[in-house]
């Protein structure tokens, strides 16, 4: 098989650095080292996608969500999904969202996630879409709050909505 799916290692972080580095992110290999802490501690999955053995992306799962309603329902959270702009539309998002659904489903019947609502996150919100997410129906979410009719607001990375899929009956 071309993807291979495995659990985030101690030498990942530098290595996932690197590869967005070359693509002009920064994601800095911190970030990482902290999700191996939580992993540790049993708060979050670390997922990473290898294509043709070259680091091709990674999703987390946290197991206690930061956003109030999933946390106090018990609804885990797919949280920092990525895939490396060269191995997009090679089947890599497919394959780690079915992954993370899988570990959820062996805990929960409901996983949830949070999607930006500007444009960079287009790709995304169409593969929640036809992965049978929807709105939690709670409305958009802002630096910790709802918005209300009326409100302004800067379009960030913190503009979201939370969508939710249902996995077993």
């Amino acid at each position: 098989m071309k993807i291979y799916i495995r659990e985030m290692n101690e030498s990942d972080p530098t290595l996932i650095e690197e590869a967005f580095r070359l693509q002009s992110w920064n994601k800095p290999a911190s970030q990482y080292e902290g999700y191996l802490q939580e992993s540790h501690e049993g708060k979050r999955v670390n997922l990473v996608a290898e294509y043709k053995g070259e680091f091709g992306g990674y999703v987390t799962i946290v197991w206690g969500s930061d956003y109030p309603p999933f946390r106090e329902g018990g609804i885990p959270e797919i949280v920092d999904f990525n895939v490396l702009i060269k191995f997009r539309r090679l089947g890599i998002g497919t394959v780690l969202m079915d992954e993370a659904e899988n570990r959820i489903a062996a805990r929960s019947a409901v996983a949830g996630l949070g999607v930006c609502l500007h444009s960079d996150y287009g790709a995304a919100q169409v593969l929640y879409a036809k992965r049978g997410y929807v709105p939690d129906g709670r409305g958009l979410y802002w630096k910790g709050r709802y918005l209300k009719y009326g409100d302004q607001v800067t379009v960030d990375d913190d503009l979201v909505i939370y969508l939710i899929k249902r996995l077993k009956e």
